[in-house]
This record gives structure tokens, C-alpha cells and sequence, in this order.
């Protein structure tokens, strides 16, 4: 049974996916591009994306492995999966896609199912003591040799100074974590943890925050 902060979550994405390109990915989208880049999908892999949204990475994974290939997407929210089935209904790609709703704590998968899995902005949304869990099914799910890429809002670097909004986006979410749902995270080092060996450290910024893709490989 969904627990507290899940509930929250679906229910807010319920609501806010029918904007929520409007809201988010105009701003998110290159990051989320230069992290699908950094996976090397080849045709013919088999791809998972946790938190798909409203589908734009599905499609764009879709192209990439071709219709040989195969991309499942786990989502909390049936509001974001009604909006992304009907943006991949307008596509040619819907066989190479499927989208399901779950729990990324307890995927349904069996062991070596995948070639690689992506996530972008959703590690940052689960509680801290959560985000081992769900990279740890991930790992599992992940052939050996497969990679994960993950793009987040990221921590300050040592040495640099963080941003006044950034600041302000870490004590909106301390104070209103209903209202502002995300934090920065040291993904690198939480990829890492997890089991995998981090093979590229990318980095941006949207708006003077820092975002990082980790891209990392489950060992042979």
C-alpha cells in the first residue's frame, strides 16, 4: 500500500500533468537530453525509465533503440500516463513502449530484464532513505555490463558557492515540501553507492541551479 509521501506525490502529479510541460519541460529538456546521450543506446536494447511523466523521454528512447528495441516506463501517477499515451498515440513508436503504474521501491521485474534505465528529475523526489532502494532495483533489474543514467538537481560542488535561488529552492523544500516536492542530491555519489561504477559525470544549469547527470555501469 502506497505510504504517506507517495500518495502526496501521485496526487500532485495527478494534477499538474496536464501543464506540466508547460510548467517544467521547457526548462528540463536539454538536461534530460544530454543524460538519454550519455546512456550510448544502441538498436535493439531494452531500456527502462523510471518517472516517465508525460512520455517526451519514452519517445525519445523509442527512437533511439529502434524498432527492434523495447522501452518500459514505471510512473506513480495515472494522470502522467494518461497524458503520455495519448502523446504516444500520435506516434508511430506506440509497439516499442510500454507504460506502467508502480512503485520504483519494488519494481516487478525479473533479474537482467534490462540493457540500461534512465531517470530524470525523479531520484530527488523520493525521501533520502528511499533513494538506496530504488537504485538498488534498478541494479538488480540491469543486465550485467548495463548502464543507468541519472539526471538530477544537484548538489554544490566543493568549492562552489551555491546560488541565491538555489538556497531558497533548499529552504522552500525544507519548510513546504508540499509545495516545493524536490531537493538537491549528490547523485554521483549516490549512484556510486549503490553498486554501480560511474563512467561520466555531466553537468549544466537550469535557472543558476546545478543539475548533474551520473552515468554509471552495473559491474560484469
Amino acid at each position: 500500500m502506497p505510504d504517506q509521501h507517495q500518495q502526496t506525490n501521485q496526487s500532485f502529479y495527478d494534477r499538474i500533468s496536464g501543464a506540466y510541460d508547460f510548467i517544467a519541460d521547457s526548462s528540463e529538456h536539454k538536461a534530460r537530453e544530454m543524460g538519454q546521450s550519455g546512456l550510448g543506446l544502441k538498436p535493439g536494447d531494452r531500456v527502462l525509465e523510471i518517472g516517465f511523466g508525460t512520455g517526451n523521454s519514452m519517445i525519445d528512447l523509442a527512437k533511439l533503440v529502434g524498432p527492434t528495441g523495447k522501452v518500459i516506463g514505471v510512473d506513480i501517477s495515472p494522470g502522467m500516463q494518461k497524458v503520455a499515451e495519448k502523446k504516444i498515440a500520435k506516434t508511430d513508436l506506440g509497439d516499442q513502449i510500454e507504460l506502467h503504474i508502480g512503485d520504483a521501491r519494488n519494481l516487478d521485474f525479473p533479474p537482467n530484464s534490462f540493457d540500461a534505465a534512465f531517470m530524470s528529475f525523479t531520484l530527488e523526489l523520493f525521501d533520502e532513505s528511499d533513494i538506496p532502494s530504488v537504485l538498488g532495483e534498478i541494479l538488480k533489474a540491469l543486465k550485467p555490463g548495463g548502464k543507468i543514467g541519472v539526471v538530477s538537481m544537484a548538489t554544490v560542488k566543493t568549492g562552489d558557492k551555491s546560488s541565491a535561488l538555489e538556497k531558497t529552492y533548499i529552504w522552500m523544500h525544507q519548510h513546504f515540501p508540499h509545495i516545493v516536492d524536490c531537493q538537491p542530491i549528490d547523485v554521483v555519489t549516490l549512484v556510486a553507492a549503490a553498486g554501480f561504477t560511474i563512467e561520466k559525470e555531466l553537468d549544466m544549469e537550469i535557472w543558476s541551479m546545478p543539475v548533474r547527470a551520473a552515468i554509471g555501469v552495473k559491474p560484469e
